[in-house]
């Protein structure tokens, strides 16, 4: 049976663990090709490990998302090697402190937007080219329930998320008339590592792991989902649009 992403080239960034390590795992189980990129080496080996157990396979790319100069020397080896990019999953994210807005050091501030909305605004400024190129390219990038439900005291990575949405509409209205497809996603509570640091008298038991979740994440990459500009909401299991404030 020919799988659902056979011969697909998918790049997956902060593909170490949680979320984007799953991801990684069932891109590569539907038969895509994936370029998996994190700062942590041991975890990209683990999941090169456990890929290649299940007969995939996979490129490790050992790179800090604000290594900008790289994400650029990156694309430019994807173009070298395989002339295009099908999927392109935006993971790779930072929680930041929580605290008073007033209370948030303009450190703090400058790498949660750095990790979390401008190298992803440098990852579409790098492989846009590779995605159009081509016949179904599919960008999905992660949000979050915070850039929706603003809560004290969490307001750095509400912000964020909410940037991010924002950067990936745009880029869905601006590739709209292309095959590209772009949407977001909002995986809810998930027994993760990031989850525990907000939340750590929760119970990561009661919350769903991070391969459950993902499974739905490859649903949005197929080149038969035609859908552009949408929120995939897990915890609700709804495909859902935007529209402005009522």
């Amino acid at each position: 049976m020919t799988k659902p992403l056979a011969n697909r080239i998918a790049l997956v960034t902060g593909a170490s663990r949680g979320i984007g390590a799953a991801t990684a795992r069932l891109l590569a189980e539907a038969g895509a090709h994936v370029v998996a990129t994190a700062r942590t080496v041991g975890g990209l080996e683990e999941i090169d490990d456990a890929i290649r157990a299940a007969g995939g396979s996979a490129t490790l790319v050992p790179l800090d998302m604000t290594d900008f100069d790289g994400l650029s020397r990156l694309a430019a080896a994807l173009g070298e090697r395989y002339q295009r990019l099908d999927i392109l999953i935006g993971n790779a994210a930072i929680v930041g402190p929580s605290s008073p807005l007033d209370h948030i050091q303009p450190e703090d501030w400058d790498a949660v937007m750095k990790v979390n909305v401008t190298a992803n605004w440098q990852l579409i400024r790098a492989m846009d080219a590779l995605l159009r190129r081509s016949d179904a390219g599919r960008a999905v990038f992660l949000s979050s329930g915070a850039a929706h439900n603003m809560r004290a005291y969490r307001g750095l990575y509400a912000t964020s998320k909410a940037a991010l949405e924002a950067l990936a509409r745009t880029y869905a209205a601006e590739t709209a008339n292309t095959s590209v497809r772009v949407n977001l996603f909002n995986p809810g509570p998930t027994r993760t590592r990031m989850r525990a640091q907000v939340m750590p008298g929760e119970d990561p038991m009661t919350l769903p792991p991070p391969a459950e979740v993902a499974a739905k994440i490859i649903d949005l990459c197929v080149p038969e989902f035609t859908e552009t500009g949408r929120l995939y909401d897990y915890p609700t299991r709804r495909l859902m649009a935007f529209r402005k404030p009522e």
